[in-house]
């Protein structure tokens, strides 16, 4: 356990800390990847590019320091880092690189006011949160390595087929070389692909499983990032996979993480599944696993997209909607074309509305999940805010570094 005095000066400092947090991060990278180039791999550098990461490391530390004296209310934040964290093979022995360039970069930043007590209380702070997630990785890759056909590191799959789902997104359906078994995942986790690319050689990526657990292989499906810079890391690997990965090659892969997750088994209310553009991907694992594994499920999935040309998995949706009266499903367009409206491709235009999910949803018992992108991401949660969804009832993943949820509903 913490000392008193240390939870006495991190609670004092946490003000100047929080004024400084983003500053204190940007130069602990900067100070980690001089000084330990080899950690540089585990890091998504389109998130280093933009400042997600350190503004995402800004948040964990302040939040961290606030509560020092009560961490448990830091356990659904843990366990989410503690997945990613498997996810890129962080180890025990990386913690203390983070941890010297963390207490370097505060010395550096706030110069004089980091004295030897406050140093000596954050090292205190930060070796306990540590030994959390140190405790917690190593019951996650005892997991993973002891699943059937399970394994932890990197492992060989072979591209059995690449199916085009739309005008951006792409499908890779994936078996593994060694042709061994394949271990359950829960729906909604991800898995990491490492890709010797010669601009940024095993990059790691993450991509949502999109098929449901027990089928002969895995499937991820891959929005092609749009790049605006040509040397920008942003869509680098998106691209990559799109262009340079055909079916026969090999790519490799680590486990399944994430805590982004159903049981399907245990859905005993109505869930409701609220997709936009990409972040379909994890949703339609949930969707099809429930139809699988619990037919009697009340189920709805609305799939927010542009318009047709870029709307993913319209067949796959329409097999959902077929599964029986107790599932539910809506296509809505914002950008329809000319005659997606005639043809039918979707039920609505528009954005999600406050009113539309009133109308359409048992939102007073349902439980919510819902991935997309920022602005969509936004929406939804200030639309179940106005519906007076509790937050225990509303679950969500960004793809990227966690951000806050901030704007009001449309509607």
């Amino acid at each position: 356990m913490l000392s008193e005095k240390t939870i006495r000066i991190v609670k004092e400092i946490t003000p100047l800390v929080a004024a400084n947090a983003e500053t204190i991060t940007r130069r602990f990278y900067e100070r980690m990847f001089e000084a330990n180039p080899e950690v540089k791999a585990f890091f998504n550098q389109s998130h280093q590019h933009t400042g997600g990461q350190q503004k995402a490391l800004a948040g964990a530390i302040c939040a961290y320091f606030t509560h020092i004296d009560n961490p448990a209310v830091l356990m659904p934040a843990v366990e989410l880092i503690a997945q990613k964290h498997c996810s890129l093979g962080i180890k025990a022995e990386h913690y203390p690189i983070v941890g010297s360039n963390l207490l370097g970069a505060i010395g550096d930043v706030m110069g004089d006011a980091a004295t030897p007590e406050i140093v000596d209380a954050v090292s205190e702070a930060y070796g306990f949160l540590a030994d959390i997630f140190i405790g917690r990785e190593n019951a996650i890759y005892s997991e993973q390595e002891s699943a059937p056909g399970g394994w932890i590191g990197t492992r060989a799959f072979v591209v059995t087929k690449k199916v085009s789902e739309s005008d951006v997104v792409t499908s890779f359906y994936l078996k593994p070389e060694d042709e061994g078994a394949l271990p359950p995942f829960k729906p909604g986790q991800y898995i990491t692909v490492h890709i010797d690319h010669p601009h940024t050689p095993t990059s790691p990526r993450n991509y949502s499983l999109s098929d449901r657990s027990g089928e002969p292989h895995y499937r991820i499906s891959v929005k092609r990032e749009e790049r605006l810079q040509p040397n920008a890391p942003e869509g680098l690997i998106s691209n990559h996979l799109h262009d340079a990965i055909a079916e026969g090659h090999t790519i490799q892969l680590g486990p399944p993480c994430g805590e982004f997750t159903v049981d399907p088994k245990a859905v005993t209310k109505p869930i409701v599944l609220l997709a936009g553009g990409i972040g379909v991907t994890p949703l339609l694992s949930m969707a099809k696993s429930i139809i699988h594994e619990n037919p009697e499920a009340t189920l709805y999935f609305l799939q927010a997209a542009r318009n047709s040309s870029v709307h993913a998995f319209d067949d796959e949706l329409r097999l959902l909607s077929a599964a029986g009266p107790n599932v539910n499903t809506r296509v809505i367009y914002d950008a329809p074309l000319a005659d997606d409206v005639q043809n039918g491709k979707c039920d609505a235009t528009g954005f999600v509305t406050t009113e539309m999910l009133r109308e359409w949803t048992p939102f007073s018992e349902a439980d919510f999940y819902f991935c997309g992108p920022k602005p969509f991401m936004e929406n939804i949660h200030a639309c179940l805010a106005e519906l007076g969804v509790d937050e225990h009832r509303a679950r969500y993943e960004f793809f990227g570094p966690k951000q806050e949820l901030t704007s009001s509903a449309t509607g």
